[in-house]
């Protein structure tokens, strides 16, 4: 049985906390197929709110251990979805 996870992480201030949410993803390539993220951005001005879009694979004890690490860095929201293929 195959598993796979979709992790949305909302970031409310992506300028302060984007180095270590990068460094997050970083130790953690292993387990991510994918991701997307996008924030509003115009000539006037570029959001400091952000989303990230995360295609999770591979063993779900290491899903969880991100989950853990992510949810410590402030002004962040995590929602998952999980399914079993």
């Amino acid at each position: 049985m195959k598993h796979t996870q979709i992790i949305g992480i909302q970031i409310t201030d992506r300028i302060k906390e984007a180095g270590k949410i990068q460094l997050l993803l970083s130790k953690h390539a292993d387990i991510i197929n994918s991701r997307i993220g996008f924030h509003e951005l115009s000539t006037e001005v570029c959001s400091r709110k952000g989303i990230i879009i995360l295609h999770l694979v591979g063993d779900p004890l290491k899903w969880s251990s991100f989950h853990t690490e992510i949810c410590t860095i402030e002004g962040i929201n995590v929602q998952q979805m999980n399914f079993t293929l």
